[in-house]
């Protein structure tokens, strides 16, 4: 029996088989995202948006609010969640009861891991170790280890389990279960049940405040949203909404929620300081699941009936943006973009003085950010031929038998630092000498080890002569 015609509003089931009554509506759930560091905001994020008629997720751009790559996954992906360090992302293949592993990185799928029957949603452990799953199809959760990706457990809970969301603490997930109107909280430590809250009739999503005391849960058939106090798991407010809400995100701060609601193709704007609807906002044609970017700036809402992506100001609840997509955009979730990478080249040269009153070689020890980041301090440490010492040292620079270590400050990028010494022509052996240069501390974390070591050979003819290339 498939469970696809649930995940769809009446208006669609005619497409499959028939799951639930004809009255039952759609499931969805999100996973409750951490607020990242302000400083992480360099870059805008991607959303990845599942497809549910493609069978694809696509990489967005929202910089641009172009699509980036086109990534195949499994059938009827209809979930996705980002790892908290934005490395990875997973897909929810309601229609081969799988989950696709795509390495943002690169945007291809790594693996994919079998879970139970009709997965829908997905949560992700804050510190990314483990993947839950709601299988709508086998009314269970499956515990995925990201490290393996392999199922760990597996987890009995109600009837057509949709969404699913962890809280910031990760020791409990919050399920709706679509047919037993119920939510199930589980204790991640023990992969027990340890409560089930009634809640509103048709639960299709749910997400926990960023403070884990509350969850929300949309409810499809009632047109409502509940509250869950998480310290009781007891419903403290219901709150009125669109017809049909279909998705739920929190801004990143806890202080509104915005309920998608399918069958009047509107957002709904909740203060969830006092759980009241402070705005309506009209969006395109069948808002499945949003996503707030990680500023909380704006929320982006796949409308699957029309194909396109409407984007809302969250500051003036208008919406500033609506293009194309796809056949049938569902689901979406943001990774930050990389934070452009600070990479220091190192570079050593040489320079002969040469005469007949103590001849030297002077090097120069150059750090070069040559990434787009600006760089705040790097240490290089040079070895010396054996034998040699340093003398006229640069600024930050410091020496011991055999090695000469320079200190950096801030170096922007696009830009070099240059720091000098001599050596004695006296104290080297003829032949070829050298002197090589290495990078051996740098903030931010430099990317690139390619590039983190130079040198510089001459050749000492006699104790007054030497030449350098």
């Amino acid at each position: 029996m498939s469970s696809r015609s649930a995940l769809l509003p009446s208006r669609l089931r005619l497409r499959f088989s028939a799951l639930v009554a004809a009255g039952a509506l759609a499931v969805t759930g999100l996973v409750a995202l951490p607020v990242p560091d302000a400083q992480a905001l360099v870059a805008a994020p991607v959303a990845y948006v599942a497809d549910l008629d493609d069978n694809t997720v696509r990489a967005l751009d929202t910089a641009t609010d172009t699509v980036v790559a086109t990534i195949p996954v499994g059938s009827s992906p209809i979930g996705v969640v980002v790892s908290p360090d934005g490395a990875s992302v997973y897909a929810a293949n309601n229609g081969s009861s799988s989950v696709s592993v795509i390495d943002t990185a690169t945007n291809t799928v790594t693996a994919t891991v079998a879970v139970g029957a009709g997965p829908v949603k997905l949560a992700v452990s804050p510190d990314g170790g483990t993947l839950y799953t709601a299988n709508s199809g086998a009314n269970t959760v499956s515990v995925v280890d990201t490290t393996t990706n392999a199922v760990t457990g597996t987890i009995p809970v109600g009837a057509l389990p949709f969404g699913i969301a962890l809280t910031p603490d990760g020791t409990r997930a919050y399920v709706s279960n679509n047919n037993g109107n119920t939510a199930s909280v589980i204790d991640t430590t023990s992969n027990t049940v340890t409560a089930t809250v009634g809640v509103g009739q048709k639960p299709n999503v749910i997400k926990v405040t960023p403070d884990g005391t509350r969850a929300y849960v949309g409810n499809q058939n009632s047109h409502n949203v509940s509250v869950i106090d998480t310290a009781t798991n007891t419903v403290t407010a219901t709150v009125p909404v669109g017809i049909g809400p279909f998705g739920l995100s929190l801004s990143p701060d806890g202080t509104r929620a915005y309920a998608s609601n399918n069958s009047d193709s509107s957002v709904s704007v909740i203060d969830t300081a006092t759980n009241t609807v402070v705005a309506t906002v009209g969006v395109g044609n069948g808002p499945f699941e949003s996503a707030i970017t990680p500023d909380g700036t704006s929320v982006y809402v796949p409308n699957g009936y029309d194909g396109t992506m409407s984007v809302i100001d969250t500051t003036t609840n208008t919406v500033t943006a609506s293009f194309p997509l796809g056949p049938f955009p569902y689901a979406v979730a943001f990774a930050l973009a990389a934070a452009p990478a600070a990479d220091i080249d190192v570079d050593v040269t040489a320079r002969p003085h040469l005469g007949i009153l103590v001849p030297y070689l002077t090097y120069t020890l150059t750090a070069r950010n040559t990434g787009a980041a600006a760089v705040s301090a790097a240490t290089l440490t040079a070895t010396l031929p054996p034998g040699a010492t340093a003398t006229n040292l640069s600024a930050g620079c410091t020496t011991t038998t055999g090695t000469v270590t320079c200190a950096y400050g801030p170096i922007a990028n696009g830009t070099a630092v240059n720091k000098t010494f001599r050596v004695l022509l006296s104290l080297l052996s003829l032949g070829p000498v050298q002197v090589t240069g290495t990078r051996t501390a740098s903030s931010p974390t430099d990317p690139n080890t390619a590039n983190d070591t130079g040198s510089a050979t001459c050749t000492v003819v006699s104790i007054l002569l030497a030449t350098c290339p």
